[in-house]
């Protein structure tokens, strides 16, 4: 169900008020505040149980409204604005007045956006700000990709939430460090190192030598409850059905290509394509959650288009996990 325009109306009334507006984008779902509102963007970390040293992602309504929330535009940066905006793509560039260092993690530098939903343009249009957005979820875990997804992990320390249905993208965006001449991917996501290279007819290097902290690169991050174990992709049900033998509840992301099966407790069959992948890829993660599992074996796919971000994804999931998120084995 698509929000209505009354809805988005309430919900920017809502963000000029200093409260929080969950909304989707064609990556996943934000948690937005009014980025120029101290209070509202602590709500933010608040909500999500986040480091305050982790820097937030400003959404804008578009390239025009770059003015005063950065200091400078290189050329490349402009060129990947106009190129690919609205879109997954975020640019790191030098801040500007209008964000302050609660937004930007106590950095000189702010990460932008400018989302390609219609119900997030609508909002942002409506606000005629910029909203500080991170993923609607608790700090390192799955991000959401469904309205029902904010619902069900942060519950009502979210003022309004928009339902735009499902994500299209299904991964976060990449960021990209636009804050010289020669820019570098800090995080891979939904616009691919090939589109970009050929935008800029030069290599990117992944993973980038920048020192720039940005969202999503903690060791541990988009993480289900369940552990995840990595392996190569002909081993993903040899190594599911060992791990069960052992008295786990393992679910499998089993290669559909793979032409095999899996006697374990759950298997979901990922799909041959990237883009397919990426889009339920956290939806995917979610279920083996509901269903029990204590532990999911995965595999990586390819390091080329969506692949690069859907490893990336999968790696920090199977990161080291902190104490208070044991996994449990059962017997």
């Amino acid at each position: 169900m698509v929000s209505a325009v009354g809805d988005i109306e309430t919900a920017a009334g809502v963000l000029l008020a200093g409260g929080l507006v969950a909304f989707p984008t064609e990556t996943v779902y934000g948690l937005g505040a009014n980025a120029e509102d101290l209070a509202a963007v602590a709500r933010i970390y608040q909500a999500k149980g986040r480091p305050p040293t982790h820097p937030l992602i400003v959404h804008l309504a578009g390239a025009e409204f770059l003015d005063g929330w950065v200091a400078h535009v290189p050329e490349p940066a402009r060129l990947l604005a106009d190129r690919f905006w609205p879109g997954p793509l975020t640019l790191v560039l030098r801040r500007g007045p209008r964000v302050s260092l609660a937004a930007t993690g106590g950095l000189e530098t702010v990460a932008v956006r400018v989302p390609d939903h219609a119900v997030a343009l609508a909002l942002l249009s409506a606000f005629g700000g910029g909203a500080a957005a991170p993923s609607a979820n608790r700090f390192g875990s799955v991000s959401p990709t469904t309205a029902d997804h904010v619902r069900a992990e942060l519950g009502d320390a979210v003022d309004v939430v928009l339902d735009g249905g499902s994500c299209a993208v299904g991964v976060e965006s990449t960021i990209v460090d636009a804050t010289g001449d020669t820019p570098s991917i800090l995080r891979p996501g939904g616009m691919t190192r090939e589109d970009l290279e050929a935008a800029l007819a030069q290599p990117l290097a992944v993973p980038s030598t920048s020192t720039i902290r940005v969202p999503g690169t903690h060791p541990s991050h988009y993480a289900p409850r369940a552990q995840v174990v990595l392996v190569e992709p002909e081993q993903v049900a040899a190594e599911a059905e060992r791990t069960q033998e052992q008295g786990y509840r393992v679910g499998a992301l089993l290669p559909a290509s793979s032409g095999t099966g899996a006697n374990v407790h759950a298997v979901v069959a990922v799909p041959d394509s990237t883009t397919d992948y990426a889009r339920g890829l956290y939806a995917f993660l979610r279920e083996l959650d509901q269903r029990g599992c204590d532990l999911i074996v995965a595999s990586l796919p390819a390091a080329e288009g969506l692949g690069l971000a859907i490893g990336n994804r999968l790696r920090r999931a199977a990161g080291p996990r902190t104490s208070d998120r044991p996994v449990t084995m059962r017997r």
